[in-house]
């Protein structure tokens, strides 16, 4: 259950810190919640965390067309 305390977290390779105590973060493109303990998806460059592989992809491909 999240408890509505947003985490602030610094992305690494496998890992991530928390700078900022919380339970959840939020998906950069849906808007998702994503408890702490499901986080799974995230992009080190972009600091940013994702809610699903399908988050993953469409962030890219936005990235793709400004490049």
């Amino acid at each position: 259950m999240v408890n509505k305390t947003k985490a602030k977290l610094i992305y690494k390779a496998n890992s991530f810190e928390i700078e900022e105590e919380g339970d959840h973060v939020v998906c950069a493109i849906s808007k998702k919640i994503i408890p702490l303990n499901q986080l799974s998806y995230w992009s080190i460059d972009l600091q940013e965390a994702y809610y699903s592989p399908a988050e993953v992809e469409r962030r890219f491909e936005e990235l793709k067309k400004k490049y």
